[in-house]
């Protein structure tokens, strides 16, 4: 059973590791190196525990212990209680959901590893916003992708953000990080994937044209809000793909368009 600490000093070094969480360059550097991350909200952090991941500790305001009672008594870990007046002074905002967790990251595994046994895999190039990561892991989830591999420049789906956003999904779907850019999708294709870049572009093939669901062994590329993908992302692909737009409109938001294109990668598979 955990240890139920009172708290009252936002100094208290055991309160270390929800220190300026509105921080996003600190915390994005420290966390990693640190290796924790910060679950958000009861669902977060009971979906966290359920994926395997170890607490560190956690952080509550008085309303929210007989909440999480459980699972203070199920972990070992220190359970600070504070007033969300002391929340508020150590992680730099209100915290709304009155429950934080300082989890235990877990090694990350190599791309071959993640590619193994996956079929339909969405690979995301430069997405360094945490809201579009998080959406995108959520859709991923629930739409039937098998894995997300990220470029090395993408952002860290472990963000307080980017979990918050995806409501925990970034638990439930395999990922890794690529070493190289665009080199790192030749380990994509010789395990058997087509490449589909995903594209506003005239010259692209519609979706449902290009009947994705229909391929054996599939990556859908999805590049960064604004830009899109890269010259070099789309030379790399073997096929570049579009959602059809009406009313002038043309594109979506990549969380958007993520959704969209998921759907039409994953449907008519088995139990979809």
């Amino acid at each position: 059973m955990a240890d139920l600490i009172t708290v009252d000093d936002p100094d208290d070094p055991r309160l270390s590791d929800y220190t300026g969480l509105t921080d996003v360059e600190l915390r994005r550097k420290r966390e990693p190196a640190e290796g924790l991350f910060i679950a958000e909200g009861e669902k977060v952090i009971r979906r966290a525990r359920v994926a395997g991941y170890e607490m560190r500790s956690m952080l509550l305001s008085s309303k929210w212990v007989d909440v999480m009672r459980d699972v203070i008594e199920d972990v070992p870990a220190p359970v600070y209680a504070v007033s969300p007046e002391l929340a508020e002074r150590v992680t730099g905002y209100h915290v709304h959901r009155g429950a934080l967790a300082s989890m235990q990251r877990k090694p990350l595994p190599d791309a071959e590893t993640i590619l193994a046994d996956a079929r339909r895999v969405a690979i995301m190039e430069s997405v360094n916003d945490h809201t579009n990561t998080g959406a995108i892991f959520r859709s991923a989830a629930a739409l039937g992708m098998d894995a997300v591999l990220l470029s090395p420049d993408c952002a860290d789906p472990l963000y307080r953000r980017s979990v918050k956003v995806s409501m925990g999904a970034v638990f439930s779907v395999p990922y890794a990080r690529l070493e190289s850019w665009p080199r790192g999708l030749e380990a994509v294709r010789e395990a058997g994937f087509k490449i589909l870049a995903l594209t506003p572009d005239e010259k692209a093939t519609t979706i449902d044209d290009a009947a994705p669901h229909r391929l054996e062994r599939v990556a859908l590329m999805l590049g960064a809000e604004g830009d899109g993908l890269s010259t070099q992302a789309l030379m790399a692909a073997d096929e570049w793909v579009r959602i059809p737009m009406a009313h002038g409109v043309d594109s979506l938001n990549v969380g958007a368009a993520a959704a969209v294109a998921f759907y039409a990668v994953t449907s008519g598979r088995p139990g979809l």
